[in-house]
């Protein structure tokens, strides 16, 4: 007989200030004293926004007016598997209250286990939520376009930008090849000096990866990684102790098989589309909204949407279930 999965809203009730609400399971319950996100069970015939609404009201009191659907995931405790559907919720009405006694904090996410112990299925949407919403995808093109590209890029940081990839596939190779890592070597320092991390594309040499902050990997350059990976440990692990433990592990994804590749390597965000037709790959259609939804469904960790994509389209990219928006023209003006 196939394991019973319970399905769950759990909602990151978030703050304009970044601070984030948590919970402290009441005596009586399992895991009493642990922190947790509010949710609770979906009822038969509520869709996951209907249910936390439902549950955010039961337990806290407040009246949910903006929630987006975020990422999905499974986690296997001892005695039970829960689906958790994360959701960002941004505005609500009323002030949070503990109505079935429990504790309640305003956290900073990323020290959110000062509080005490949390709840290892809360562990991972504390981390997605360090996550920037914007992921900007270089387009220097050739080492004349250097100086322009720094221009621009120094714009976007000093707008905001904090995760970059350094993508060249057009790179004039030979000679030139050098002119590349000297580009990497200038990105990186604009972007530390700016608190922003650089991931390099999986077209690059490996060496590259571990001078910045990670590795984007293509989707045949992930599954290569998968099939080739030695009997003595898994190809997350493998990957990991290659380019160090606080290194970012990015993969493109253009359907669900290569999102599984994703989470076999146990990738720390997927980028999912093209939504929309794009000049960077031309004769590619855009999958729409429906087909990001279908992308992403069942990845498990946070997805940004690609392909037409900018900061004027992440409200809605957002209400599809995206992290963020990655893109190169609209980022890079």
């Amino acid at each position: 007989m196939a394991e019973k999965i319970l399905d769950v809203a759990a909602g990151l009730i978030l703050r304009g200030d970044g601070q984030l609400l948590l919970g402290q399971r009441p005596e009586g319950k399992p895991w009493s004293g642990w922190w947790e996100l509010p949710g609770g069970k979906l009822e038969p015939g509520e869709t996951v926004l209907q249910a936390l609404a439902r549950e955010l009201e039961e337990e806290l009191g407040i009246r949910v007016t903006e929630a987006t659907p975020w990422v999905t995931y499974v986690h296997v405790y001892p005695h039970t598997t829960v689906r958790l559907a994360f959701c960002r919720v941004t505005q609500w009405e009323g002030e949070p209250r503990g109505l079935e006694n429990q504790q309640l904090r305003w956290v900073d996410p990323a020290r959110a286990t000062d509080v005490g112990d949390v709840l290892p299925a809360t562990l991972p949407p504390l981390r997605w939520l360090q996550l920037p919403d914007t992921y900007g995808i270089s387009n220097i093109g050739q080492a004349q376009g250097l100086p322009a590209f720094l221009q621009r890029l120094d714009a976007a940081l000093a707008g905001g930008l904090r995760l970059v990839q350094l993508r060249e596939p057009g790179w004039p190779e030979g000679a030139d090849a050098a002119s590349l890592h000297a580009a990497l070597q200038a990105v990186l320092q604009r972007c530390r000096a700016a608190g922003a991390q650089v991931l390099v594309n999986s077209v690059h040499p490996r060496a590259w990866w571990t001078e910045a902050d990670g590795v984007h990997l293509r989707a045949a350059d992930a599954a290569a990684l998968v099939a080739g990976h030695g009997a003595d440990s898994g190809p997350a692990q493998a990957l990991r102790a290659a380019l160090g433990s606080h290194a970012k592990v990015a993969v493109s994804t253009h359907d669900a098989d290569q999102v599984a590749v994703a989470r076999e390597l146990e990738a720390d965000f997927i980028v999912a589309g093209p939504v929309a037709a794009t000049a960077s790959h031309p004769g590619q259609a855009g999958v729409g909204w429906e087909g990001f939804k279908a992308i992403i469904a069942d990845a498990g960790m946070p997805a940004y949407a690609i392909g037409g994509q900018g900061p004027e389209t992440l409200a809605s990219a957002r209400q599809h279930g995206a992290h963020g928006v990655a893109a190169i023209r609209a980022v890079f003006r």
